[in-house]
């Protein structure tokens, strides 16, 4: 693979405020990046298609020598082609208009919900909730202990990262999420807004599937609680993690929120 392939990504990147933001729509960790743009390491086939199709640029132009490429890239430019329509998002565009502002509801929250995949037990889970160019978006960080039999270190847990989007429509909260690291699962959830001047904990219902091995659809009760537009991350996901019901971290009015059996077969609806 050409040694240009650092400088023509950095040429791509000084497009974008900065490559923290590059790694963040990317979904790529930052440390590996940097290794790509200094030489260091080379991406695999997979990603090296995945940045190809950010940038709008073939996987084998990313590695033409750096003058023939930022010759390439000046004049698409100039010329731009004219993007084609996305049927996607001409669907979920129309939503934007019926929408109203979730600015009140930005920031961190944990997320309490009985585990899906695990049933007995409350997962709780960290979500991100913010606005960007006119949309609200989120990341939920979940992460399990590995089965009987795994080394038990934090580092081997299984994890799992959701990315969405979220909508307020006649006062209910709308987010659908998809399982970024694997792309195989989603999720919907509904929550009932606060009405009160300070947002505490908000009550909802999510659906989705276990992640047992038949995949069963489930729904269950899910409390958000607020924590801040500004938190300690390290601390926060440290609390990320499955609890026994009666675990003293879990308070009681948690407890009460979340006491209805998560249903696989009916419906039961929110006070």
């Amino acid at each position: 693979m050409s040694d240009a392939l650092g400088s023509n990504l950095q040429l791509l990147c000084n497009h974008y405020k900065s490559i923290a933001e590059v790694c963040r729509r990317l979904a790529i960790n930052r440390a590996q990046f940097n290794r790509y743009l200094s030489g260091q390491s080379r991406p695999t086939r997979h990603n090296l298609k995945r940045i190809g199709d950010f940038f709008g640029v073939e996987d084998y132009e990313l590695v033409l020598p750096s003058e023939q490429f930022a010759e390439l890239v000046g004049a698409r430019r100039q010329h731009p082609a004219q993007p084609a329509s996305d049927p996607l998002l001409e669907l979920l565009e129309p939503l934007r208009a019926y929408s109203s502002s979730l600015a009140r509801y930005c920031g961190y929250y944990f997320e309490y919900a009985n585990c899906m995949s695990v049933p007995g037990h409350i997962l709780l889970s960290l979500v991100h909730l913010r606005e960007e160019r006119g949309s609200y978006l989120f990341e939920r960080q979940e992460r399990q202990e590995p089965a009987r039999g795994g080394s038990g270190k934090a580092e081997d847990w299984v994890r799992c990262r959701y990315l969405g989007t979220a909508f307020n429509l006649q006062e209910r909260l709308f987010l659908i999420d998809y399982e970024s690291l694997t792309g195989n699962e989603m999720s919907q959830t509904i929550l009932i807004p606060s009405f009160k001047s300070r947002i505490i904990r908000l009550n909802g219902l999510k659906t989705g599937v276990s992640s047992g091995d038949l995949r069963t659809p489930a729904c269950t009760r899910v409390v958000w609680e607020y924590l801040g537009t500004e938190i300690n991350r390290v601390s926060a996901y440290r609390q990320v993690m499955l609890y026994r019901p009666d675990d003293p971290r879990i308070d009681d009015d948690v407890r009460q929120r979340l006491a209805a059996a998560h249903i696989r077969d009916g419906l039961f609806e929110i006070e």
